[in-house]
C-alpha cells in the first residue's frame, strides 16, 4: 500500500524561489536606491517604506524555502505567494499607465511574479487534487490499498432496492452508469441520454443502475429532475465502485482540454443543460459497464470529462 509519491520538481523550484526572495529582499534592504537608480527616476523620499518591502519579500523566502519540504501540507504558504504574484503585476500595470512608475520597472514583475505563475499554479492545482481524492478519508489516510475483485464489492455493495448488486446482475443483464459529480454539465447530459435509451434497455432486459458519488437523497432529486424516478441508484461517496472498475480521475487535459471546454458549452449553453455546484470528487472519470453474473460482458472508460454517454458505445445484446 502506498501514498502518493511526491514530484521532486516542487521541492527545487521553491528552494530557488526562497534564494531568489532573499537575495532580493537583502538587496533592497541593504541597497534602497540601486534601482530607482538604475531606472533614471527620483529617490524615495522614504527609503524605509521601500526597505520594508524588501524584509516582506525576505521574510516570503523563508516560507518558502520551509514549505519545499512538504508543499501540499504547507499550501497556504504556496497560495499567498501565488496571490502576492497576481496581484503585483495588476498594481504594476495600473501605476506604469498613470505614469507613477516606469515601464522599466517591468523587469522585477517578470522576475518576481511573472516566471512563477505556471510553477505555484500547478503545485496548487496538484494539491488540490490531492485533497479532493476521498481515498484520504479512509481510516489512516491510505490512498492506494489493494483493489477487491469485482464480484466481492458487487456482493458488499446495496442497490437503492435493498439489493446487492451482485443479486441485480444474477438476476438480469445489469448496466452500470458511472457519473461524474453531480454538478457536471456533461453528467446531466447523460442523465437526459439514459432516459432516452430506456425503451432500448427494456427491449434488451437491462436494468440500469446509476452510481454517483452523492447521498441516497441527493441521487433521488438528480434522477427525478431527469424523469429517472424509480431507477436503481448506488451512493459511492467513497468511489470504492469507480476504483474496482478501474476508473481514473482525469489529467489536466481531459478535464480542462479545449475539445471539453467546447463540449461543455454545446451542452450547458446550446442543449440547456447547465452547470451546479460541485457534488463529489470533481477530478473522477466516468465509464459504463455491462455485467451478468459478476462478469463484465462490455465496458467503456471514458477518455475525458466530455466522453459523457459512456453507455451509448456498449454492446447492450451481448
Amino acid at each position: 500500500m502506498n501514498r502518493i509519491q511526491e514530484p521532486r520538481w516542487p521541492r527545487t523550484v521553491l528552494r530557488i524561489a526562497a534564494i531568489y526572495n532573499l537575495v532580493w529582499g537583502a538587496w533592497v534592504i541593504f541597497f534602497p536606491n540601486h534601482l530607482f537608480d538604475w531606472t533614471q527616476i527620483d529617490r524615495p523620499n522614504y527609503p524605509g517604506i521601500w526597505q520594508c518591502v524588501g524584509m516582506i519579500v525576505g521574510v516570503y523566502g523563508i516560507g518558502y524555502w520551509f514549505a519545499a519540504d512538504d508543499f501540499r501540507r504547507h499550501w497556504p504558504i504556496v497560495l499567498v505567494g501565488f496571490l502576492g504574484k497576481i496581484f503585483g503585476p495588476i498594481g504594476f500595470v495600473q501605476s506604469a499607465m498613470t505614469g507613477v512608475l516606469p515601464w522599466s520597472w517591468g523587469i522585477t514583475i517578470l522576475t518576481n511574479d511573472l516566471i512563477w505563475w505556471v510553477p505555484f499554479g500547478a503545485m496548487l492545482y496538484i494539491t488540490f487534487k490531492d485533497w479532493s481524492d476521498p481515498r484520504r478519508r479512509e481510516p489512516g489516510g491510505l490512498l492506494d490499498r489493494e483493489l477487491k475483485s469485482v464480484a466481492q464489492v458487487n456482493l458488499e455493495t446495496l442497490a437503492s432496492d435493498g439489493r446487492t448488486l451482485s443479486a441485480i446482475s444474477h438476476s438480469q443483464k445489469t448496466l452500470l452508469v458511472f457519473l461524474r459529480h453531480s454538478g457536471c454539465t456533461f453528467c446531466r447530459q447523460a442523465l437526459d441520454e439514459l432516459r432516452k435509451l430506456s425503451p432500448k434497455l427494456a427491449g434488451e432486459n437491462v436494468i440500469p443502475v446509476v452510481v454517483h458519488m452523492g447521498t441516497v437523497e441527493e441521487g433521488q432529486a438528480m434522477l427525478a429532475s431527469h424523469k429517472l424516478a424509480g431507477t436503481l441508484q448506488v451512493s459511492d461517496p467513497r468511489c470504492e465502485l469507480y476504483r474496482t472498475y478501474q476508473l481514473d480521475r482525469g489529467k489536466l487535459s481531459q478535464l480542462f482540454g479545449i475539445d471539453v471546454w467546447w463540449a461543455g458549452f454545446k451542452a450547458a449553453i446550446l442543449e440547456r443543460h447547465g452547470l451546479g455546484k460541485l457534488g463529489g470528487d470533481g477530478f473522477q472519470l466516468g465509464g459504463a459497464f455491462l455485467i451478468r453474473d459478476d462478469k463484465i460482458l462490455d465496458s467503456h472508460r471514458s477518455s475525458s470529462a466530455a466522453d459523457a454517454t459512456p453507455f451509448c458505445k456498449l454492446n447492450l445484446s451481448n
